[in-house]
C-alpha cells in the first residue's frame, strides 16, 4: 500500500442517453446546441428522455445473456463495456481479472403485464389472495425474482466482459452513485486497487417507477422545462435512461500501459443528513473544493433534480462560491438518472475537459456562454430525498477528444 495518495485518473468512458453512445458523440452533439430528446407522449402528462433504438448485441453478444437481464441491467453492461473498449482494455481474460469494479444499482424491474393481469383477475374475485398467489406462481418467470437483486448489474458484468477482480454494490439512488465513485477514487488513491470499473444505470422507460414518484409528488408535469427554469409549483423531475461507467486507474497503472486520461479525478465528496434547507446548504457548501479564483476557468456541472427548493439551494450556493464558472444543469439533456446521475456528470465533465471546452448553454436564462478553456471541472448533485455529492475533476497533459 502507498504511503502517499496516488493520482487517479479516468481513462475511459462509457456513456449512454437518449443522445446516443459514446462520450465523443454526446459532446458533438451538446457542441452544436443542446436539443433534449423527450418523449411527451407515451407517458403523459409527464416527460421521459428515452433511449434510442440499441444494438445490445454489439456489447452484449450472447442472445441468452440479453434474455434474462431486464433493461437496465443491459444498459450496465453495455456502458460498462463501452468504458473498458474505450479504455482501450484488450478482451483478455488475464487482463480484465486484475480489473476491480464498484456499480450503483437500483432493484429490479416489475413486469407490468402480469401486474395488470393480477389486478384483474382479483378484481371481484372472492378469494382475491389466492387468485394473486395463483397467478404470480404461473405467470411470472422464475428469473424475474433473481432479476430484483441489484448485484447481479455487477454479476452480469463480470459474466459478459470477464471483469472478475473485486465487487462492490451500492444502493440508494444518487447516493449509490456518489458512493460507487468515492469508493473506487479511495482505494486506488491509497494504493489497494490499480484499475476499477465504475458506474451506474437506470431506465427511464417504466410506469411503475414514473407512478411511484408522481405519488411522492414528484414529478414535473404537462409543460417541459430545463432543470433552472422550474419553480414551483411548475417544478419536479424528468427521467431519463441512462447508463455511464467509468475506467479510474491510479496514473501509475495507466502510464505503464501507456494509456492516455481524460481527467484526474482530485477528489469525490458525499455526505446526506435532514432535509432542512439551512442543514443542507450548509452540508453542501462544506463540501466545495477550494479553488483559486473567481471560478473562470471552472465549468460546473450541476445534477440538479429540478425540485425548485433543492435546486434553489444548489444554485445559490454554487453563484455565491464561485460566481464566474460556467454553470450548467445536465439533467436539462439527459434527464435525472438517479443511480447513474452523478457517474453521467463525470463522464461529461472529464470528456469536456479532454476536448478543452466548455459546453454552450443547455438553458438560455440561468447559463451563460464562455470561451475561457477549463482547468477545473466540478460535478455536483442533491438527491431527491437524500445525499449530496461533490466531485472535483481537473484537466491533463494528453488525450484531446
Amino acid at each position: 500500500m502507498s504511503d502517499s495518495p496516488r493520482d487517479v485518473v479516468i481513462t475511459g468512458i462509457g456513456l449512454v442517453s437518449s443522445l446516443g453512445e459514446g462520450i465523443g458523440a454526446h459532446l458533438d452533439l451538446i457542441g452544436r446546441g443542446p436539443q433534449p430528446s423527450i418523449d411527451a407522449e407515451g407517458y403523459a402528462p409527464y416527460f421521459v428522455h428515452p433511449l434510442p433504438p440499441m444494438d445490445w448485441s454489439s456489447q452484449i453478444p450472447k442472445r441468452g445473456d440479453q434474455r434474462q437481464m431486464e433493461t437496465w441491467q443491459k444498459l450496465g453492461t453495455y456502458a460498462a463495456g463501452l468504458a473498458l473498449e474505450d479504455a482501450g482494455i484488450p478482451a483478455d481474460e488475464a487482463v480484465r481479472a486484475k480489473i476491480d469494479m464498484v456499480v450503483a444499482a437500483g432493484g429490479g424491474e416489475r413486469d407490468a403485464t402480469v401486474d395488470a393481469m393480477v389486478i384483474e383477475r382479483a378484481r371481484g374475485a372472492n378469494d382475491r389472495e389466492q387468485v394473486i398467489n395463483d397467478t404470480l406462481s404461473t405467470e411470472l418467470r422464475p428469473t424475474l425474482f433473481l432479476a430484483q437483486l441489484s448485484n447481479l448489474l455487477a454479476g452480469n458484468i463480470s459474466i459478459v466482459h470477464k471483469v472478475t477482480g473485486s465487487s462492490r454494490t451500492f444502493m440508494g439512488e444518487e447516493a449509490a452513485g456518489i458512493s460507487a465513485l468515492a469508493s473506487a477514487r479511495a482505494r486506488i488513491a491509497a494504493g489497494q486497487s490499480d484499475i476499477c470499473l465504475v458506474g451506474g444505470a437506470f431506465s427511464a422507460e417504466r410506469k411503475d417507477l414514473i407512478l411511484n414518484f408522481e405519488l411522492a409528488g414528484l414529478m414535473l408535469r404537462d409543460e417541459w422545462r430545463p432543470v433552472f427554469s422550474r419553480s414551483a409549483p411548475h417544478d419536479g423531475i424528468t427521467v431519463g435512461s441512462v447508463g455511464a461507467f467509468l475506467i479510474l486507474e491510479s496514473a501509475e497503472h495507466a502510464a505503464a500501459r501507456s494509456a492516455p486520461a481524460y481527467a484526474r479525478l482530485a477528489a469525490v465528496s458525499g455526505d446526506r443528513g435532514r432535509r432542512e434547507p439551512a442543514a443542507t446548504e450548509d452540508r453542501f457548501r462544506r463540501m466545495l473544493p477550494d479553488i483559486d479564483g473567481s471560478g473562470q476557468d471552472t465549468m460546473i456541472f450541476s445534477g440538479a433534480t429540478g425540485i425548485a427548493a433543492l435546486t434553489d439551494v444548489e444554485r445559490s450556493v454554487l453563484r455565491g462560491w464561485l460566481p464566474d464558472a460556467s454553470l450548467r444543469a445536465y439533467g436539462t439533456i439527459l434527464g435525472h438518472s438517479f443511480e447513474a446521475q452523478v457517474p453521467a456528470g463525470v463522464a461529461l465533465a472529464a470528456g469536456a475537459l479532454a476536448r478543452g471546452i466548455v459546453p454552450p448553454p443547455f438553458d438560455s436564462g440561468e447559463e451563460r456562454p464562455t470561451e475561457t478553456p477549463p482547468k477545473h471541472a466540478v460535478v455536483t448533485g442533491i438527491g431527491h430525498v437524500h445525499a449530496e455529492g461533490v466531485c472535483l475533476l481537473e484537466a491533463v497533459d494528453g488525450r484531446r477528444l
